[in-house]
């Protein structure tokens, strides 16, 4: 998603501190997912509260992301919860680990 009009930020963009439209939608997703500097997270909070396209972009795609993440849920049956975590415990039995006779490790 690319924005024409252009927002240079407070700073005048890029390597001065703000962010234009580009910057700011290409890095929306590290900064929903929280993986972004404290530096850089607030460039984009300052370049978002006031540029109106930008931030109803942002606005979309946190939505977005909420709606995803209520929806696309897969069930696991309760059997299958059930056999996987009798295998984790046999797994982590005694003997895992160690050294067989051979020199070689049991996993």
């Amino acid at each position: 998603m690319e924005m024409e009009h252009g927002y240079r930020g407070p700073a005048g963009g890029g390597a001065e501190g703000g962010f234009d439209c580009e910057e700011a939608i290409h890095t929306l997703y590290t900064f929903l997912d929280g993986e972004l500097t404290l530096e850089r997270r607030l460039d984009i909070q300052r370049h978002l509260e006031e540029c109106s396209p930008c931030l109803e972009a942002f606005d979309f795609e946190a939505e977005l992301k909420i709606v995803i993440a209520r929806k696309c849920r897969d069930s696991v049956p309760p059997s299958l919860l059930d056999r996987v975590s009798r295998a984790l415990a046999d797994a982590s039995g005694p003997g895992v680990g160690s050294e067989d006779p051979g020199g070689m490790s049991t996993l």
